[in-house]
């Protein structure tokens, strides 16, 4: 359909909403587990995994919009807003390309064990904790960022859908 997303696009975008809510909800919740006990290690596990998901696919995604042409907004959006949709859209993809980025150069440099899916990964022959604590620093600074960054994207949707009456949101709609 001309109207809307590739499905591939599709499935990419709200695949990354899912594991972005377990990336978030694992270290928001983390606390509920007592640090050294197997569920704090599960969550710190799913929470890596999730972060290393959402920068696989956002690179695939960013490789898709590449190739697949973006289906038109009817009626056509004024400059600002294509502006301002192409400005959130690039921090998107950036934060969730970089925030995990970060987070796994850290758990790295760290040079203590750490996992992926349950698989241990490799780590620093040279342990960096201060580049390590720079990095994960920056992480945590960052991450905040992205409640902000989706809670605008996806109130710009509903705006575009239920006052604008575009089909904005029903472009990257299942």
């Amino acid at each position: 359909m001309l109207n809307k997303y590739a499905r591939s696009q599709i499935f990419f975008h709200w695949l990354t909403v899912l594991l972005l809510i377990i990336a978030y909800a694992t270290i928001e919740l983390r606390g509920l587990a007592e640090k050294g006990t197997w569920q704090r290690n599960a969550m710190m596990i799913t929470h890596f995994s999730a972060g290393f998901s959402v920068m696989i696919i956002m690179l695939a995604r960013l490789y898709l919009r590449s190739r697949k042409t973006t289906p038109p907004v009817t009626p056509p959006l004024a400059r600002w807003q294509t502006g301002l949709s192409h400005l959130v859209h690039t921090l998107l993809y950036a934060l969730f390309i970089v925030l995990p980025a970060l987070g796994l150069t850290s758990r790295y440099l760290r040079a203590k064990e750490w996992s992926l899916f349950g698989l241990n990964m490799p780590v620093a022959a040279t342990p960096d904790p201060a580049t390590a604590s720079m990095l994960i620093n920056l992480h945590e600074t960052l991450a905040p960022l992205g409640y902000w960054l989706i809670g605008l994207h996806a109130l710009a949707a509903l705006f575009h859908h239920y006052f604008l009456r575009d089909t904005t949101l029903r472009r990257i709609m299942p």
